[in-house]
């Protein structure tokens, strides 16, 4: 960040909004803004775009990581001699990861190719086919900046390293051999009430009652068997804590959150022509979203500045009101409204006594407290997890790799049909919600230890490298045909590892006042808790425009299917 390219004088000096980091949230504020006609200005001090939400080489992301762990130094004393009479305060940033613990196994495969690696920040991430994202990105046309693959399936692990496989339709409850006839018989009968009730048929509708009564408690009404319930609950319904212990459970699940969750992926499923599950994923990784975003304003005129730090605030001494920004080139901007990515925040430096309008607005200028954090963990294997599938799910329910796992931990594995990784490898995203980084370890390891093989000296690296040197590139072709089943039930041996990074992140909710702040990622599997945030933001700057109005559904770049598929 320290070497700024001599940028021009940006013109004009005036905008409508300014928006600070091209994450997800800020960058669909800025197309949506955009389209409403407002001039935007959008900038970033990275090189690339989707701050926290980005795709980067495998090089860049220890980098990234690590420049957002520090703790912020604390800011001068605002200026007081500016010309135009305004208070500069100091942006300051936070630390918003922790305990980055990197791994290397096979240096010299993975440095000469790290370019051909794009690994997403905060995964693991999918699209359903039918979710908020889906719509937003066909209502807006900004699917055709983007292509999708279909993620093949869901399974449970448990921690013996089996998979099962997730039944998602009547034909595949029929077809699958690891459940009883009584089982089956259960299930079947459960799917049919949840379809009827959505469907408003009245004599097999559930009562207001149930709707409003803990999902794990109308399940138990239901007669469904624990394995099922936990089907349900954490593979379907994608549940965060342990249900059935109201201790530990920060977000108990209602019957009628459940069954809208179960009716999302029930939709989901064939939705599109070429996905036979629930899920998407984008070609060339999450990243993609951020950049598609951008791409939809730059077309409704915003101008973007990247590889620009903004150094302070500009902020009226007499009335304490938000005025602009100080760029890093030194030059000041002026808007009506500011974006913030959360990697900022504005504090009263220490000493200073500020006039009284501006020491009244200080304490909105800074993030509310973080709430709580997220583990994640990005691996790199030459071999699959299951032989026969590329891109799939996998979900551990609380307790089921240990007795003190309170919270769901999730695995995405993709493949290099994806353009995330080298051909023939693999990269595994796993996360889980975490109160401490010593507890988001011991969550992350738990599924490493139990699926993947780790070489533990330099003679156990050496023949990792050896083997993948003789193999070349292509260690393993995702697309063979084997024997299915888990790394325990098919006899075959555990992935190498390769490479991995351990780290915690900080979950903020953003805020919304003077200035504005972004969440940053949540521990969601899908966008929607985002969306609703980034709708929330935009409709507290802007109250009287309607968020992408009808007429923006023109597709910018001439005619296109209307599927995300390609």
């Amino acid at each position: 960040m320290d070497d700024i390219p001599p940028y021009p004088p940006i013109d004009p000096t005036t905008f409508d909004l300014i928006v600070i980091g091209t994450g997800l949230p800020e960058s669909i504020i800025a197309a949506a803004s955009s389209t409403a006609s407002k001039s935007v200005l959008h900038l970033d001090p990275n090189p690339f775009y989707g701050s926290h939400f980005s795709s980067l080489p495998l090089a860049d992301l220890p980098s990234f990581l690590s420049s957002h762990s520090t703790s912020p130094s604390p800011p001068r004393s605002p200026s007081s001699d500016d010309p135009n009479e305004f208070s500069l305060l100091e942006f300051a940033t936070r630390p918003l990861y922790s305990s980055i613990d990197i791994s290397t196994f096979s240096p010299n495969l993975l440095d000469q190719h790290s370019r051909k690696f794009n690994l997403d920040v905060a995964g693991p991430r999918v699209f359903f086919c039918a979710d908020k994202s889906i719509e937003l990105l066909l209502r807006t046309g900004t699917n055709q900046y983007m292509e999708f693959k279909s993620v093949d399936a869901t399974f449970v692990g448990d921690n013996k390293g089996n998979l099962w496989s997730v039944p998602d339709s009547r034909a595949a409850i029929f077809k699958d051999k690891s459940l009883g006839l009584v089982e089956k018989n259960k299930l079947m009968r459960f799917f049919k009430l949840v379809q009827g009730h959505l469907a408003g048929e009245q004599d097999i509708k559930i009562s207001e009652e149930d709707l409003q009564s803990p999902f794990v408690d109308f399940l138990n009404k239901m007669g469904l068997p624990p394995k099922i319930k936990s089907f349900i609950l954490y593979a379907i319904a994608m549940a965060d804590y342990d249900q059935e212990d109201t201790g530990v459970c920060r977000d108990l699940l209602k019957t009628k959150d459940g069954i809208d969750q179960l009716a999302l992926y029930n939709a989901s499923i064939g939705r599109f022509q070429n996905a036979s599950g629930a899920f998407l994923y984008p070609i060339y990784g999450q990243g993609e979203l951020s950049q598609a975003f951008c791409r939809r304003a730059a077309v409704k005129g915003c101008l973007y500045v990247l590889r620009m730090p903004v150094t302070a605030l500009l902020v009226d001494k007499d009335t304490g009101c938000y005025k602009g920004v100080r760029l890093a080139s030194g030059q000041d901007i002026f808007s009506q409204k500011l974006i913030l990515d959360p990697t900022f925040k504005v504090t009263l430096p220490s000493g200073s006594s500020p006039p009284l309008p501006l020491k009244e607005k200080l304490p909105f200028f800074s993030l509310k407290d973080d709430k709580g954090k997220i583990a994640r963990g990005i691996c790199i294997t030459k071999t699959s997890l299951k032989p026969d599938i590329s891109n799939f799910l996998v979900v551990y329910p609380p307790r089921s790799l240990f007795p003190e796992q309170v919270t769901s931990i999730r695995l995405l594995q993709i493949a290099s049909n994806l353009a995330v990784c080298l051909p023939g490898m693999f990269v595994l995203y796993i996360s889980a919600l975490c109160n401490d980084d010593d507890q988001g370890k011991k969550l992350i390891h738990a599924v490493m230890n139990t699926l993947l093989t780790v070489p533990l000296d330099s003679e156990s690296n050496a023949a990792v490298q050896s083997e993948t040197a003789e193999n070349g590139s292509a260690v393993q072709d995702e697309t063979s045909e084997s024997s299915s089943g888990g790394p325990s039930d098919s006899g075959e041996e555990k992935p190498t590892l390769l490479w991995s990074v351990l780290y915690s992140q900080e979950l903020t909710l953003g805020q919304v006042d003077f200035i504005c702040s972004t969440p940053m990622p949540d521990g969601k599997l899908n966008y929607n808790d985002l969306i609703d945030t980034t709708f929330k933001i935009f409709q507290e700057i802007y109250p009287g425009e309607e968020f992408f109005p009808e007429t923006s559904l023109e597709n910018p770049e001439g005619d296109g299917d209307a599927s995300p598929e390609t």
